[in-house]
């Protein structure tokens, strides 16, 4: 505490000369005491529901006797009016709230704040200067501090502190990554930057009779839009639902119905009902949110860009590409007068016009774009980051697709000597990067080089992750892909050593079969629990197992069908090709009764391969039943036109 005091201390020393040293160490004193005070009981203090202060014993032991909680902005108030410094009070409690981190109970120092400036405006002991009520634009946190794909929604520490001294509005903030993007409060600067109207230190706006806005409504808007993002964020989305309706409604009775504070509540319910996938509902709350901002803030507002940003993400979503694109160069034009081609934030509106222009088969617009998003972090000192890498994995996603397998490597040697100096094998990240180069290598041949970063790959995650993860199941069926190309090249030149790797693949197959079979039989046993992140993960993990056991079986039918071409022992190969195939069908009916794994399209074309296989190899290799054959082929029939039409809905 003695360090923040000493910063108030030289705070008003460069702001006030003319208070005497003892007046300052007054009013240093007093603000002490009080957010110790008030820290002590804030730390047992919880919201219920109703927007009211609830605990164990409804009261707060201050060391001398108990405060009913509905006294705690008395105390606040009275303490902080008891120094009789007038405008300094506004700096000490902006200081110290933001050292000790009370954001997460900023409500209560709002209306204390509110309160005490009221009384000072009226009974102020020294001059206060003219100050502007109308706020203008101020910092806004953007998708670029989230992490990409987002699983990360929390503040940092910095915005934390900025958020007490930069005054005014709560606004919208908004994501640009595939993951929901919850609308915060952000503090806006004052029109002046030397003066801030003393509402607005509280984070409440001054209406015209100079009153401020602080009733019912606005606590419970705060309460249900906190309440709302907890269970969000804990996949309760009916229950997260019912708490954001009741946010804009809060917030239109408490704030008025064209407040940048229902554009905030609009955005949240927005994103819930986009991942819902609700997107008929999300539209008219991302539009109605976009017309108050314009309408609070004009039309060069970066509040204004990042919705437009935000609009343009759930269009993509859909593959409405045109508009997406529209709202992206939109988006575009404000962040690029308002931030300049440089910032980092400009770069993400890059980025997913990029994406889309990819998308409409604009490959080389697209990959300038991309380009210049990557330059415009590295030169900020952020081409280590987590957004950086994942760009530069897309674009080498890009370079793979159209065949431009030199610039794929040459992009993916980058990611993986990054990761290695960042965070070192100990990370499922490097592993992850050395697997996409093993596998680009694999697919122009570079075999040993390629097998080499497997095995170390499997060596890291077998440290890593337990010994049954399905990660681990990937990771063999990848070698063995590997060791059966080293086989056939081998072939001609050395038979015995090509049936070697045909056996060691055939064991690293057969590990993963074991392994992704048991992980789908877990998933479904953890199916039966109806906790509700249970269910996601199995939804999740769940396609993954069943691809790569599916997988596994058909190269495990496709390896017996090599032994056979190349031993005598015919009649042993075929029985094991066709049960490795068969496998296959026995192993969609056992699981298919899970809706997440008989509804993924990829499970479906995993499935088709298999059929496929078999059917090409009892036409060609065996006496079969032409009935048999005929059912066979129908079932092919029958998952092609579910795949077709499964594919036409994802459109």
């Amino acid at each position: 505490m003695l360090s923040h005091i000493a910063g108030i201390d030289a705070l008003v020393k460069h702001k006030h000369p003319h208070w005497s040293p003892a007046a300052i160490k007054s009013a240093l004193m007093t603000t002490s005491t009080t957010l110790d005070r008030v820290e002590r009981s804030l730390q047992a203090q919880q919201y219920s529901e109703s927007g009211t202060v609830s605990s164990p014993c409804n009261a707060f032991d201050f060391g001398s006797g108990h405060v009913n909680p509905r006294e705690l902005l008395w105390i606040l108030d009275s303490s902080l009016m008891q120094s009789e410094l007038g405008e300094f009070l506004s700096d000490s409690v902006a200081v110290g709230i933001s050292t000790y981190g009370f954001f997460k109970h900023r409500m209560f120092f709002r209306q204390a704040a509110a309160n005490l400036f009221k009384r000072l405006r009226n009974s102020a002991p020294f001059p206060t200067k003219n100050r502007s009520s109308m706020p203008s634009a101020g910092e806004l946190k953007f998708s670029g501090q989230h992490n990409f794909g987002g699983d990360n929604w929390s503040r940092n520490g910095r915005q934390a502190f900025q958020w007490v001294f930069l005054p005014g509005q709560t606004v919208i903030i908004l994501g640009i990554s595939s993951m929901p993007a919850l609308a915060e409060d952000v503090s806006v600067e004052s029109s002046s930057k030397n003066d801030t109207n003393v509402a607005e230190i509280s984070g409440l706006r001054e209406i015209g009779d100079g009153s401020v806005i602080s009733n019912v409504h606005t606590s419970k808007w705060r309460v249900f839009t906190d309440n709302g993002r907890d269970y969000f964020m804990q996949g309760k989305l009916e229950q997260a639902e019912r708490f954001f309706l009741s946010a804009i409604q809060e917030a239109k009775e408490g704030f008025g119905e064209r407040d940048p504070h229902v554009a905030s509540a609009c955005n949240n319910l927005a994103e819930l009902y986009r991942v819902k996938k609700a997107f008929d509902k999300a539209e008219p709350l991302y539009v109605e949110a976009i017309d108050i901002l314009e309408e609070f803030f004009g039309r060069d507002d970066i509040r204004l860009g990042a919705a437009l940003h935000n609009l343009g993400q759930f269009y993509l979503v859909q593959r409405k590409l045109e508009k997406a694109r529209v709202c992206y160069e939109c988006a575009l034009k404000i962040k690029r007068r308002v931030l300049g081609e440089v910032h980092t934030d400009y770069a993400d509106t890059i980025y997913h016009l990029g994406t889309v222009l990819y998308l409409q088969g604009k490959e080389k617009e697209s990959e300038d774009l991309i380009l210049d998003s990557i330059r415009i972090l590295e030169e900020a000192g952020q081409g280590e980051s987590i957004i950086c890498i994942r760009r530069l994995q897309y674009l080498a996603q890009i370079y793979t697709k159209s065949n431009r397998i030199t610039d794929a490597e040459i992009l993916l040697r980058k990611i993986l000597h990054v990761m290695e100096l960042s965070k070192g094998w100990k990370s499922l990240d490097t592993v992850v990067a050395a697997e996409r180069l093993a596998l680009t290598l694999q697919s122009v041949g570079r075999l040993r080089e390629a097998e080499d970063l497997l095995h170390r790959c499997l060596e890291a995650r077998k440290i890593l992750l337990p010994e049954e993860h399905i990660q681990n199941a990937a990771n063999m069926l990848h070698i063995a892909r590997v060791k059966m190309l080293n086989s056939s090249q081998l072939r001609k030149m050395n038979s015995s050593q090509a049936m070697d790797e045909l056996d060691m693949a055939k064991d690293l197959l057969g590990n993963s079969i074991r392994i992704s079979r048991k992980v789908l039989i877990r998933l479904l046993k953890q199916k039966e629990n109806e906790n509700t992140l249970v269910s996601r993960k199995t939804g999740k993990d769940g396609p993954v197992a069943m691809i790569i056991l599916l997988q596994s079986l058909n190269d495990l039918g496709l390896l017996e069908i090599t032994k056979l071409e190349t031993q005598e022992s015919m009649e042993e190969h075929e029985v094991e090709a066709v049960a490795a195939l068969r496998q296959c069908i026995s192993v969609f009916k056992e699981f298919g009764s899970v809706k997440s794994l008989s509804d993924s399209s990829e499970v479906k074309a995993e499935y088709l391969s298999c059929l496929r296989r078999l059917s090409n190899f009892m036409s060609s290799h065996m006496n079969t039943n032409q009935r048999s054959l005929e059912e066979l082929n129908d079932e092919i029939q029958h998952v092609e036109v579910e795949i077709s039409a499964s594919r036409r809905r994802e459109i």
